[in-house]
């Protein structure tokens, strides 16, 4: 009876270096919608609290992880707009001056997300053809 009292007491405690999880979240399902994540859950060999509370962990970390993709994106499209708009002015052996390059500098960071947006929308307008 000690044995199982103790080991009671030390799935209770937080794991070394982990912060203690204090916070809940409550929602409300059908009986049916209940049981499909029961089966997710079980398929899983996770009880349904620890299955959902993956599920939710992992869809915030995948949106972290497309708002950086995005950003790099963007960066991307940035240089693309800056190598674009000098290679051409030095290919035809023009020099550009510091003040035209500080003004395509100030062009692309302004430009650079609108011009990132653009290329996404009309990948997916692609996409859907």
């Amino acid at each position: 009876m000690a044995a199982q009292t103790l080991q009671i007491e030390n799935r209770l405690k937080p794991s070394k270096g982990r912060e203690a999880r204090t916070q809940s979240i409550a929602t409300r399902f059908t009986r049916a919608e209940e049981q499909a994540l029961l089966k997710r859950a079980e398929a899983n060999n996770q009880n349904l609290r620890e299955w959902a509370r993956d599920v939710l962990l992992r869809a915030e970390a995948e949106g972290r992880k497309s708002e950086m993709e995005l950003h790099i994106f963007t960066e991307l499209v940035g240089i693309q707009m800056l190598l674009m708009g000098t290679l051409e002015p030095l290919l035809r052996g023009e020099i550009m001056a510091s003040e035209q390059v500080n003004i395509l500098f100030r062009q692309v960071q302004t430009t650079k997300a609108a011009k990132a947006q653009e290329l996404l929308a009309r990948r997916g307008q692609k996409q859907e053809k």
